[in-house]
């Protein structure tokens, strides 16, 4: 009859009668998410452009702390064809890199990848520390503004050890390389600039774009801000 509630049996044994009406509401409810994950995942590729499904589920979860599950996003997402925006590139066989020490702290070892003077380097250095405080060690490579005398006599004088990369191996300073790729992805590769002061501009906007709202792979999933306030 059109009118007869469902009845199933409960693991004690005793029937369990389900309301229509809740189950409509509940279907209804389901409906209503499923255009809100939509929704989401439209701006969200529509605005970062070079973010695939890994990225912007990682962001609804932890930038914005949505609970939805990861096979019901990935399914609207795959509905909705975005996954079909980016083609992946065939990876190249390399030789595998050695392992990169994790460092245990905030400002235990920094990375950095500076094409700037000697001069301009420990500058921009010093600007750096005042506003996060002084790194345990810098590991640079071995570029002429990093095995100058300057930086040397620069780090001695603060307290900071310099580790270099051996020639050729720039995997050992994969942290800085892995970031200088996304700058060019998300970034530099995609845009015209007219002048110097656009160029700063988009940096300074984009910059806290990648440190509150990117989730980061190598670091769990969550954005550089979320890991510093954890530590």
């Amino acid at each position: 009859m059109g009118g007869a509630l469902p009845i199933r049996q409960h693991r004690s044994g005793l029937p369990r009668v389900f309301d229509q009406r809740d189950l409509l509401s509940v279907s209804a409810k389901l409906s209503d998410e499923n255009e809100l994950i939509a929704d989401w995942l439209v701006a969200l590729t529509n605005a970062k452009k070079t973010w695939g499904f890994g990225l912007c589920f990682l962001h609804l979860r932890n930038v914005k702390g949505f609970g939805w599950n990861h096979k019901r996003v990935y399914r609207i997402y795959r509905q909705l064809e975005l996954n079909m925006r980016i083609k992946p590139r065939k990876r190249l066989q390399r030789e595998k890199p050695e392992p990169l020490a994790v460092p245990e702290a905030p400002n235990e070892v920094w990375s950095i990848d500076f094409s700037l003077p000697s001069e301009r380097v420990v500058r921009t250095l010093n600007q750096i520390i005042a506003w996060r405080g002084k790194p345990l060690a810098i590991r640079v490579d071995n570029g002429p503004e990093y095995v100058s005398g300057r930086l040397q006599e620069w780090a001695e004088k603060v307290g900071i050890g310099l580790i270099y990369i051996q020639p050729g191996k720039p995997q050992q300073n994969a942290y800085v390389e892995r970031y200088n790729r996304t700058v060019r992805t998300e970034r530099l590769g995609r845009y015209h600039f007219n002048s110097i002061e656009e160029v700063q501009d988009h940096a300074t906007r984009w910059l806290w774009t990648y440190n509150n709202e990117r989730p980061n792979m190598g670091i769990g999933g969550v954005t550089p801000i979320q890991k510093l306030k954890a530590a």
